[in-house]
């Protein structure tokens, strides 16, 4: 028989083991996605197992092997989480790999007894809602309250509370079956019915840790799915905004040559069906900046077409580093539209239209410059020109919120009279691979 102390410290142990095996295997991405997934291959379901049996399985093993530190074994709780978690099968997989330590020291019951532990939870598991299981309480006073007020208001059986019983039965068979089998099953033993009650309390703890701690990292990961499929749908829906957008204002400028210059709308509407086939043969949310220039140039020949060479010109100054690096698609677009129809179409004489690109501290900068009129500053509060807030220049700066959080720049100065220039920035690599846009298939080679 165990002295009193020595018991209430070996189950204060038994928590923290419990409490810090569960949150080092939660920190395993694999585990993860092992223990999450709706259905498993045989393969995953013994991976499953080794991630969880094995470090306990050496904690039996230490615990037959260290004289007086029973802490390490909790192999009677893990069976039951693996039979309420993963099912009857795995259990009994899984109780035989925690058992043979025991059995090897002599403790012959312990295989037939975590057998029988693993079918008993398997089969509860089997039967109830998954949802129920990952609710099931440590603080088993509060599980007692809520159940005593909730079968007052309205009887039913309470699953939650039917694992309560099965795990302090079960707990109370095996201290049973220690008692009378000498030394053949490893259980806790006292005689002091408070202590009785506090190994049966702790056994219950103990399966209820993992799940708790389990349970808010899979809470968490549901939500992370939830602000990605979020982000998704807002970023497929600017993505959507600006293709009509960029029609219909191509479209204005080809209507204007029919009439007088016919010839020249015929190439336009060339260039705009060239424009055309490339954004429905690409569904890429990423581009190398090659492909983005090449696109914007197909843009800007039509602009030139309708303004004539003398009106309107392009200056580029790009830095041949920054070609090949991703930029989500139709960017440039939108800018170099807003720099035509704001700055350089009000001004009789016309001008210049700047592309700039450059790399500062693994960052990719872009700007886009023109000498038109600018923008004063009553003009500017009213339409929210310098705020990004115009249909193309606010899809930009939300795709770049959306795409890259702070991480990302959109700035507009302008100086009324001597032109407008929108600066972009933002990190020189597509995000990480949880993010909806990293959905994108991008080839370092131009497209043709």
């Amino acid at each position: 028989m165990l002295d009193s102390r020595i018991i209430l410290i070996t189950l204060l142990i038994k928590l923290g083991v419990a409490a810090a095996v569960s949150s080092a295997l939660g920190r395993s991405r694999e585990f993860k996605n092992l223990l999450f997934r709706d259905e498993r291959s045989l393969t995953q379901t013994l991976g499953l197992l080794a991630f969880i049996c094995v470090p306990l399985g050496l904690g039996v093993l230490v615990r037959v092997a260290v004289s007086n530190f029973y802490a390490a074994d909790i192999s009677f709780e893990t069976t039951i989480i693996l039979g309420i978690l993963i099912g009857p099968g795995a259990a009994l997989i899984g109780a035989t790999a925690l058992s043979l330590p025991a059995v090897f020291h002599g403790e012959f019951l312990a295989l037939p007894f975590l057998l029988a532990v693993a079918i008993t939870a398997g089969i509860y598991g089997r039967f109830v809602d998954k949802e129920e299981v990952w609710s099931f309480s440590p603080f088993v006073d509060l599980s007692l309250y809520r159940w005593v007020r909730r079968t007052l208001l309205r009887p039913r059986i309470d699953r939650q509370i039917l694992l309560l019983i099965l795990i302090v039965a079960m707990e109370v068979l095996r201290e049973w079956t220690a008692r009378i089998s000498h030394r053949r099953l490893f259980a806790l033993v006292s005689d002091s019915w408070l202590i009785r009650l506090a190994i049966w309390t702790c056994a219950a703890m103990v399966v209820g840790i993992p799940l708790k701690i389990w349970n808010a990292i899979r809470i968490e990961q549901s939500l992370e799915e939830q602000k990605r499929l979020l982000l998704e749908a807002r970023f497929d829906a600017l993505q959507r905004q600006i293709n009509p957008h960029f029609l219909f204002n191509t479209l204005n400028s080809i209507a204007s040559l029919v009439r007088f210059r016919p010839e020249q709308a015929r190439e336009l509407i060339v260039k705009l069906a060239n424009i055309l086939r490339k954004m429905l043969n690409e569904h890429d949310a990423f581009v190398p900046f090659r492909d983005e220039l090449a696109t914007t140039d197909d843009y800007l020949s039509i602009e030139i077409a309708r303004f004539g060479a003398e009106k309107l010109s392009v200056a580029r100054e790009i830095d041949p580093a920054t070609l090949e690096i991703a930029v989500p698609s139709m960017l440039l677009q939108p800018l170099v539209e807003n720099s035509i129809k704001h700055g350089l179409e009000p001004r009789i004489a016309g001008g210049v239209v700047t592309l700039r690109s450059r790399l500062e501290r693994e960052r990719l900068i872009i700007e886009v410059e023109d000498d038109g009129v600018g923008i004063d500053p009553g003009r500017a509060h009213s339409s929210g020109v310098l705020q990004g807030n115009g249909i193309g220049m606010r899809n930009v700066r939300e795709r770049l919120e959306v795409l890259y959080g702070d991480a990302a720049l959109f700035e507009v100065m302008s100086r009324p009279g001597r032109g407008t220039k929108v600066t972009l920035a933002f990190p020189a690599q597509i995000p990480d691979a949880d993010h909806p846009a990293s959905r994108a298939t991008l080839t370092a080679e131009p497209r043709r």
